[in-house]
């Protein structure tokens, strides 16, 4: 390691090494001069870790995909993880079902994806029909399992492939060369402190487009309000269901009866409810953290209390209004909250509404998909719980047999060398972000962004500039499903 002198703005930019410090600076003194709020300038010598092909932020179900992925083709990968196990919300935050994986026809998912679910089936960790379906050769539309085989399970993958992981690290600033939109390193910490890291390419795979957001790359943050902004649930792993009497198709009778008791403390319609992730497990979505906000630390940290809180309220719920439920036991509660919206970077493409509903296909899909829109209710209204309701069973409910694209462009920061973003921050507006801000849909994205910044190292071809034909036929020989039999050098923009 070697010694660098840089200083920290509190916007977030490394000033010096081979970044720009009068844009930082010029940066963050019109922030806070704006915000009104005194700054602090931060100077550390921080030691320098070279060596990297690809750094990976977060390793959620698109940042392990991009790591595990980019390394099986020989790039030397580092994936740096905010808490201590891999998976984001299928292993952190319990929601350890992944559904919206087959059209009635034929499977949409492919690659690194269709391996942890047949593994997990082969390894009998999963749900008991998703297990029947693949010893039988079918299609698997849905499957449930354990969070802690799914963190075992990632370990695994990427210890084989040779990827780097550091648990407990944040990516925390970002030192760039803004006349090339190319960065250069991260600044990571830890409890040994802070490094900063250099490498060809960086992945952005933190949900909330943090990195892309540090290195200064556009996005949109979600709502003008709080009242704007999707809400969030804080997911539980529950036990001791009698599947032989609990009947799903009841629980919106029952819902409504709840609330006409005054049984609530929040008459909220819209309850997704409980799935199945094992014999005797399953996961309750339920208690929507209204007028939370993702981007703000203050109200992550309440909605975090009040969604144990709401948890309790459901599990009672639950044993009181729903047959087969009465000995219903919550087992834990997420450490991660099921963040619906955030922050969505500007691509070079934007997957929009009308593509969505045109079942729009691309030369250079790199995932299909067939979720429809599923936007939650913003509040507690009748008439926002019906927009919701007939959005979502009606006007979005995709037929049998239909499917869509996901281009590309969506994972390029628009104009960037080498940066790329994965998950549900990626370019779409937010109908569509409704729609492929699934696991597998995200999973999907992460493999094809590790694989483009092996891509781009080898060739020289810019993130913003790939050849997505070559792109393509490599995702296809690691198992993606991409039937689309035209294909283009040129990736789809706007």
């Amino acid at each position: 390691m070697t010694n660098i002198w840089s200083k920290l703005s509190r916007r977030g930019f490394l000033q010096g090494a081979a970044g720009s410090a009068a844009a930082a600076t010029a940066s963050a003194g019109a922030l806070a001069a704006a915000s009104g709020q005194e700054t602090f300038k931060l100077t550390r010598e921080v030691p320098v870790e070279r060596g990297y092909d690809v750094v990976v932020a977060g390793g959620g179900p698109s940042g392990v995909a991009a790591a595990i992925c980019a390394a099986r083709l020989g790039a030397k990968v580092l994936l740096l993880e905010a808490i201590g196990s891999m998976g984001g919300m299928g292993s952190n935050g319990l929601v350890s079902n992944w559904f919206s994986m087959f059209d009635g026809e034929r499977p949409v998912i492919g690659g690194l994806i269709k391996e942890l679910i047949e593994t997990l089936c082969r390894n009998n960790q999963a749900t008991p029909e998703a297990i029947e379906n693949y010893q039988k050769g079918k299609a698997i539309g849905s499957v449930g399992f354990n969070p802690e085989d799914l963190k075992l399970l990632l370990d695994k993958l990427c210890k084989d492939a040779g990827v780097e992981v550091r648990f407990f690290t944040r990516v925390i600033d970002a030192d760039v060369d803004r006349s090339k939109s190319r960065v250069n390193g991260v600044i990571a910490s830890n409890v040994e402190g802070y490094r900063y890291i250099a490498a060809k390419t960086f992945i952005d795979g933190t949900g909330d487009a943090v990195l892309a957001d540090l290195c200064g790359a556009k996005s949109r943050a979600a709502g003008k309000d709080t009242k704007d902004i999707m809400p969030p649930t804080l997911c539980a792993m529950i036990s001791d269901i009698d599947y032989g009497r609990f009947k799903t198709s009841r629980q919106q009778a029952m819902v409504e009866k709840a609330i006409a008791e005054d049984y609530f403390t929040q008459s909220d319609r819209h309850v997704p409810g409980i799935f199945r992730s094992g014999v005797t497990t399953a996961t309750m979505n339920a208690g929507h953290l209204f007028h939370s906000n993702a981007l703000i630390c203050r109200s992550l940290s309440d909605g975090m209390a009040k969604g144990r809180l709401l948890v309790q309220e459901y599990a009672g719920f639950y044993r009181k209004y729903m047959p087969g439920c009465e000995n219903m036991q919550v087992l834990a509660t997420g450490s991660l909250p099921g963040t619906r919206e955030s922050r969505r970077i500007v691509g070079e493409y934007e997957l929009n509404y009308e593509d969505f509903k045109a079942r729009r296909h691309f030369a250079d899909q790199i995932a299909i998909n067939c979720r429809g829109v599923d936007i939650h209710v913003y509040d507690l209204s009748p008439e926002e719980y019906k927009r919701y309701y007939e959005e979502f069973t009606a006007l979005d409910k995709l037929k049998k047999g239909e499917n869509y694209g996901i281009p590309y462009g969506i994972l390029v920061p628009k104009g960037w060398s080498n940066l790329w973003v994965g998950g549900r921050c990626t370019s779409t507006d937010i109908k569509v972000n409704g729609a492929i801000r699934g696991q597998p849909e995200c999973s999907m994205m992460g493999q094809a962004a590790g694989t483009a910044a092996v891509q781009s190292i080898r060739t020289g071809q810019p993130a913003c500039d790939l050849n997505t034909a070559q792109l393509v036929e490599t995702l296809r020989k690691a198992g993606a499903n991409l039937p689309q039999q035209t294909l283009s050098k040129k990736m789809t923009r706007a």
